[in-house]
């Protein structure tokens, strides 16, 4: 099954999270439609019927900001850290109001709704 996850993720189908608490992969898909899409290509592709549980969390915002700020932030919520399937942490905010709440308590952390992924070229 985790290999499954990880290649859906890999082309973009869902995203993996890997929770600083618990042993569980968190899968987060944008929408139910993407959710069902999902089970049906574990299913047809990897022969795997699985049963998913909704996990409490409404949206994951990549964190950015000094190594300082992203450990205290880390340190004050570790119930809702989390990283991605690349290593790089990511919160996990139970409603709307969490959200701007952590926002506004660490205002040196930026809360990202994507995270973009660039190549390093080295320059000859």
């Amino acid at each position: 099954l985790a290999r499954a996850l990880e290649s859906l993720a890999e082309e973009g189908v869902t995203q993996l999270f890997k929770p600083q608490i618990g042993s569980q992969w968190i899968v987060g898909v944008v929408g139910m439609l993407q959710l069902d899409v999902l089970k049906s290509r574990l299913v047809a592709e990897y022969g795997l019927d699985a049963d998913l549980e909704m996990a409490p969390y409404d949206a994951a915002r990549w964190l950015s900001g000094t190594d300082a700020e992203l450990e205290k932030f880390a340190a004050a919520n570790r119930g809702g850290m989390a990283a991605d399937r690349d290593g790089a942490p990511v919160f996990l905010a139970k409603s709307a109001w969490e959200m701007g709440y952590v926002a506004e308590k660490f205002p040196n952390v930026k809360f990202l709704k994507t995270r973009e992924r660039h190549e390093v070229h080295a320059e000859s």
